[in-house]
């Protein structure tokens, strides 16, 4: 009998073998194989100084003053009349609310359907007291040690600016796209985009514009960053994770410190919050992960090739290590994070109110409501009081693979960033283009920045800064992108 039960195991066990190693190694590349495309000549270093031109200016937006730094703003929008003549002659441009910037490029068929290509003019502030961590001045727009320096280089003006490059050196070739371009920029992005995109894409609606896609800033090549891929990942953002913020409460009678209570108003507050912060939303491999984890899996190396090929099996040890990463952590779970604690001005006194914020980033799949069920529950405590943000939004629906628009990009990636694994991914920050909805089915999150992993924290942080050489690869990648968009129609664009 032991010896049957032994068998048994040992065959099951030869089974399991054969099919995980079947699995991994059986299973294909979704990487499309493209032709070479010739590259124009870029004078890097011409439009290195265009952008660092941009860089100095201010563009700091305010949630609660849209008049803030006005005047930088319009210093901007004159730059780019200046820098970018062949553009504004043949675009038509218009100023949306402030200072958003709608631009049409009329197609040469007008019954193909249009696309969008998005950026943002604003930039968030240096966070006071680390002026002087900077390298370079932040906004110095310095161009050195083969760098461009500053606030906006990566979030967003370098997109911007290249997309206006590409857009410029296509004009100046005899270029014109099949279908109609817009070139949108918002100038309210980094405070929610309710002033600029939101505006811009119900303009668009009303004049019964259907996008057949849209690209807007998102993900990036990234290199050096994930375990077992000793390539880089060109990581494409079908959708990006919803915003919820929601603001607490709680009032107790104050008093004296020499006599406290059992339960202090700081103490309750903060048991709740506690309670919120070890009880997280369940994480998933699945959707828009699932997805990316099985374009990679077939790239990579090792045990990590054998465990993302056999998800089947290996789920729960998977999970569990990407859990332990805050940002794969990100793309499997809706996360709670604790940012505001207000309470009490005196060491010597009880405070009668205590204010908290907590903020969530949702997956696709879950909802506010199902968020604010879950927090409410979590806390257990029905004396807080819970107010929700006016800006909050639910996750963006998740784009097709199979739309010309991912054809399109995915083309392109492969042809100027060759080396690259070209993936979907799913955005954990907010953009723009959620607002984008509304006028498209289509929405696609990417920077062709290349980033390793000590340029993660160079995002609203501390030195930022781009290459100059990677610089010229935006610029040549929104290029290409419009001619493949465009398809074999019209002139060749000269190099």
């Amino acid at each position: 009998m032991i010896k049957r039960i032994l068998l048994a195991l040992l065959l099951v066990v030869g089974v399991l073998v054969v099919a995980v190693a079947g699995k991994t190694w059986l299973t294909p590349s979704r990487q499309i194989a493209v032709a070479p495309v010739a590259k124009p000549a870029i004078d890097a270093e011409a439009a290195a100084k265009r952008l660092s031109s941009a860089i100095v200016l201010h563009t700091v937006a305010s949630a609660d003053d849209p008049a803030l730094n006005a005047a930088e703003f319009d210093k901007l929008h004159l730059l780019l009349a200046q820098q970018y003549p062949k553009l504004h002659a043949t675009l038509k441009k218009e100023v949306i609310g402030q200072h958003a910037l709608l631009y049409t490029w009329a197609g040469t068929d007008a019954k193909a359907p249009p696309i969008a290509l998005m950026a943002h003019q604003d930039v968030v502030p240096i966070a006071s007291g680390t002026e002087k961590s900077w390298t370079e001045d932040p906004f110095s727009g310095l161009v050195h040690d083969g760098y461009i320096w500053g606030r906006g280089t990566m979030d967003n003006k370098g997109n911007l600016l290249s997309q206006m490059e590409a857009i410029e050196m296509l004009i100046g070739s005899g270029f014109q796209p099949k279908q109609t371009v817009y070139l949108i920029a918002g100038d309210d992005e980094e405070v929610n985009g309710l002033r600029g995109a939101k505006p811009i894409s119900e303009l668009l609606k009303s004049r019964a514009v259907r996008l057949s896609w849209v690209l807007d800033e998102g993900l990036a090549v990234i290199d050096g960053v994930i375990g077992g891929l000793d390539r880089p990942a060109a990581l494409v953002g079908l959708a990006e994770k919803g915003y919820g913020t929601f603001f607490l409460s709680l009032d107790a009678a104050p008093g004296h410190s020499s006599m406290p209570p059992p339960h202090s108003a700081i103490g309750t507050m903060g048991a709740a919050l506690a309670r919120l912060e070890n009880d997280q939303m369940p994480a998933s491999i699945g959707g828009v992960a699932g997805e990316m984890f099985a374009t990679l899996a077939p790239e990579m190396k090792g045990i990590n090739r054998v465990m993302l090929s056999n998800l089947w099996l290996t789920t729960p040890l998977v999970k569990s290590q990407l859990e332990k990463n805050p940002s794969t952590n990100a793309t499997l779970r809706t996360t709670t994070a604790l940012t505001i604690l207000q309470a009490g001005n005196k060491d010597n006194v009880l405070p009668g109110h205590v204010d908290a914020a907590v903020n969530f980033r949702l997956l696709p799949g879950d909802t506010l409501a199902s968020v604010e069920s879950h927090m409410r529950k979590a806390l257990g405590n029905d004396t807080i009081q819970v107010k929700s943000y006016a800006g909050n939004a639910e996750p963006s629906p998740i784009s097709p693979t199979d739309n010309a628009g991912y054809r399109a990009i995915q083309q392109t990636l492969r042809q100027e960033f060759p080396e690259a694994v070209v993936a979907p991914g799913l955005m954990t920050a907010a953009t723009d283009s959620r607002h984008m909805s509304i006028v498209s089915d289509a929405i696609y999150r990417f920077s062709p920045l290349r980033l390793g992993p000590q340029d993660l924290s160079r995002f609203h942080g501390t030195n930022e800064r781009i290459s100059v050489a990677n610089y010229a690869e935006m610029i040549q990648f929104y290029r290409q992108l419009l001619i493949n968009a465009s398809g074999p129609v019209g002139p060749t664009p000269a190099l």
